[in-house]
């Protein structure tokens, strides 16, 4: 059975209570890790967070931080004001400013560099979606389109422009294709991402105990075979079954909960940069 969530009718220019019905906080936090394993997979993308000198927005050195500073995006993206998502822009344009690849450097990467912008929005994209269909079921082809649109939101948020965002879902898949012969994990990258991101290195050890397998579960749960593939995850037949009741159980209590619960903690996260902004103190 499908959500009963009826499809709105979409413009990049939408109000923000009309954006949340395309947000599902749960899904963000859930579907975080594997993302970021996604998005990783391009080499200028990976070798740009394994070697970033901005110690402050880094997940291995701090993962609070860097975790309020990525659902915060999320959040003013897709339910922010326009005034807010350029003070957003220009508060993460100061980090990204040093993000780039010394001369000479293998594997070289800009963090300004709208099509490395296009691959992480398309990532965030697709895991939105499958978020979406985990907890609810298949979406009307209306809506899966008003979500596509949408979603050109987390490229415009940064410095992507518009235009690049691929026409159509058609589009999109014919771009994503064209994209996966390009991925490539190396070693340094690989272990980064199984001994941070997956097993939840920069936590406490109390931290890891609890939550490590979980996360590994649900990471590898969200992840396309070919990630799993690349960096040894093990999974099979009745792992996925177990994930997908697991996460139509949590779609069924979601989608009873009021408002603004079904959008927590990415609400939070928005008035906490409200909060900053009145404040005057720095956003990322």
């Amino acid at each position: 059975m499908t959500r009963s969530i009826q499809p709105v009718p979409s413009t990049p220019g939408a109000e923000p209570t009309d954006r949340r019905r395309f947000i599902a906080g749960p899904g963000a936090l859930l579907g975080g890790p594997a993302n970021v394993i996604m998005q990783l997979s391009l080499a200028p993308v990976g070798r740009g967070v394994v070697e970033s000198t901005v110690a402050s927005g880094r997940f291995d050195l701090r993962p609070q931080k860097r975790g309020r500073t990525t659902l915060t995006y999320l959040a003013v993206a897709m339910l922010g004001t326009e005034e807010e998502r350029v003070a957003y822009r220009e508060a993460t344009d100061t980090s990204h400013r040093q993000v780039r690849s010394q001369p000479g450097a293998e594997v070289r990467y800009n963090a300004f560099d709208p099509k490395l912008q296009l691959w992480v929005a398309g990532c965030i994209y697709l895991g939105t979606a499958d978020s979406f269909r985990l907890l609810y079921g298949e979406q009307t082809e209306e809506f899966s389109d008003a979500l596509y649109r949408e979603s050109a939101r987390f490229g415009t948020t940064l410095q992507m422009p518009a235009e690049l965002w691929p026409a159509d879902r058609a589009a999109f898949t014919a771009y994503w294709e064209s994209m996966l012969p390009q991925l490539s994990i190396d070693e340094g990258v690989r272990r980064y991402l199984l001994d941070q991101v997956v097993d939840l290195g920069p936590y406490s050890r109390v931290q890891q105990l609890l939550g490590k397998h979980v996360n590994r579960f649900f990471t590898t749960g969200y992840l396309p075979q070919w990630f799993r593939d690349e960096l040894g995850l093990d999974w099979g037949p009745r792992r996925q079954r177990a994930f997908e009741l697991i996460m139509r159980g949590l779609g069924f209590v979601i989608q009873r909960l009021p408002e603004p619960w079904p959008q927590y903690p990415l609400d939070k996260h928005l008035a906490d940069m409200r909060r900053r902004i009145a404040a005057g103190k720095p956003l990322v």
